[in-house]
């Protein structure tokens, strides 16, 4: 079970039972539960809404709920999202792209493309017509899309923990980590499921391919990137009358 620890130490706050650095072959397989990882963030998500509404009106129990979800993750993946903003509409070569994408610090692009992704999944999350299923959905078929792109598409750089985890990521984790969300997509019971499942896939896939026309592969932040676009589109369709 180390690589589902070492998957809820990557991805999230939550307390696990071993607090220490893991190899890059512990890493890879953890990839396979990161599914399970997003449902679970899911649940606490939902605990957080349903705990606040018993106090706040929606429209604040939303902004609590979208403040829990970047307290619990950390704001991972939005970080990613944000620097691949920076890099992909602020440089003009694929070298250049690559080194605004490593640099720490925020650009114009990057705050506008978080400040954009936050409001929408406020706006989704406050007009959701199921967000049991919205909560649960989001986060774990955001975690889903990213091991499919981490398997089927080269990694940018040659070195890097994204690299490490890519190169220990093979089609055991692969099928694990989509027999995880079929799974949790047949205890949602929701006729959406299935469809999302199908839609999450072919955006990271869009998502990747325009990213290899810019960069001579994807990295750490396009994952987060993919996991970020991916939960946005699960919310947003789910506010679909």
């Amino acid at each position: 079970m180390t690589s589902l620890i070492a998957a809820f130490q990557f991805l999230t706050i939550f307390p696990t039972l071993i607090k220490r650095m893991f190899t890059a072959q512990e890493m890879g397989r953890a990839v396979a539960w990161f599914p399970l990882v997003g449902a679970v963030v899911g649940l606490a998500l939902f605990a957080v809404n349903y705990l606040s509404q018993l106090v706040f009106p929606a429209t604040v129990s939303a902004a609590l709920t979208l403040f829990a979800w970047i307290i619990f993750t950390r704001a991972f993946h939005l970080d990613g999202f944000m620097d691949t903003c920076d890099g992909l509409f602020g440089g003009f070569t694929p070298e250049r792209r690559l080194e605004i994408m490593k640099d720490s610090r925020m650009g114009a692009f990057g705050v506008a493309g978080g400040v954009l992704v936050l409001l929408t999944e406020y706006a989704a999350l406050h007009s959701s017509l199921n967000l049991f299923a919205a909560l649960i959905l989001a986060p774990t078929l955001g975690r889903f899309a990213s091991p499919l792109v981490m398997y089927f598409f080269p990694y940018a750089r040659e070195d890097g923990l994204g690299m490490e985890m890519k190169k220990n990521v093979g089609v055991r984790e692969l099928v694990i980590s989509t027999l995880i969300t079929l799974l949790i997509c047949l205890s949602v019971s929701n006729p959406l499921s299935f469809f999302l499942l199908l839609a999450s896939a072919i955006t990271a896939c869009l998502i990747a391919f325009y990213v290899m026309r810019l960069l001579p592969g994807l990295t750490g932040d396009i994952y987060g990137t993919v996991t970020t676009a991916v939960e946005m589109l699960v919310l947003v369709i789910f506010t679909i009358q």
